[in-house]
């Protein structure tokens, strides 16, 4: 396992860690998996930890070349706010065709011009860097669910599925203008899966849930 830990920089300057198999980095195509998108959502950061610890323990039992960033948004999940230093949506902030301006609440407020986001910045680098070939992020919701965007992913968001007892979903349920899922497969071709746990869940109970679909894909 490699480790980065000066991978990049928040809005407010705060380090954003990456780890990688070896050889991740210049492979054909390895898997991508980001939490703490959204910094109220810590299910999605304790889910991208555990399995840190279980690939830093169990070293050899997945084949296939990963890429983790554990928290993409340390300015916000230190303040337990979903926005960035800058009070940006992450998730709308990507340099996607269909990226809007417009939004309805503060929290989903997509910055003042597509990819204007250091966190964003890097990320979409790195994606042209390794060309993954399918991104997990990990958010949590009030109805769970496993929401795969680009057929090419959906028989790694049923093995997720089926080790949690969540659903399968084609959307949210609600537009995402400028999301990763929006940049990713409409514009790169790219499969995203957005695990969403349940929110406000006791967090010692997720690793267990998600571990044999998760380990089933990196197999």
């Amino acid at each position: 396992m490699q480790h980065n830990k000066n991978w990049a920089k928040s809005a407010n300057g705060q380090t954003i860690e990456l780890y990688h198999s070896e050889g991740a980095l210049s492979s054909q195509q390895p898997i991508l998996l980001i939490g703490g998108t959204h910094g109220d959502e810590p299910e999605g950061v304790r889910l991208a930890e555990e399995l840190l610890n279980f690939l830093q323990a169990h070293p050899g039992q997945v084949t296939r070349p990963w890429v983790i960033i554990p928290c993409l948004n340390p300015d916000g999940y230190a303040e337990n706010e979903r926005v960035n230093g800058h009070g940006v949506d992450l998730n709308r902030n990507y340099p996607a065709t269909n990226w809007s301006p417009d939004y309805e609440k503060p929290r989903y407020y997509p910055g003042p011009n597509a990819g204007s986001e250091p966190e964003i910045q890097a990320l979409v680098s790195l994606i042209e860097q390794i060309k993954p070939s399918v991104i997990i992020h990990f958010h949590s919701i009030e109805n769970p669910c496993i929401v795969c965007t680009g057929k090419p992913g959906l028989e790694a968001a049923n093995l997720i599925a089926k080790a949690s007892g969540y659903a399968v979903q084609d959307d949210i349920g609600y537009p995402t203008p400028g999301s990763l899922s929006e940049y990713a497969w409409y514009d790169l071709g790219i499969p995203v899966i957005c695990v969403e746990e349940q929110e406000r869940i006791n967090l010692d109970t997720i690793w267990p849930r998600f571990e044999k679909g998760l380990l089933s894909i990196l197999q």
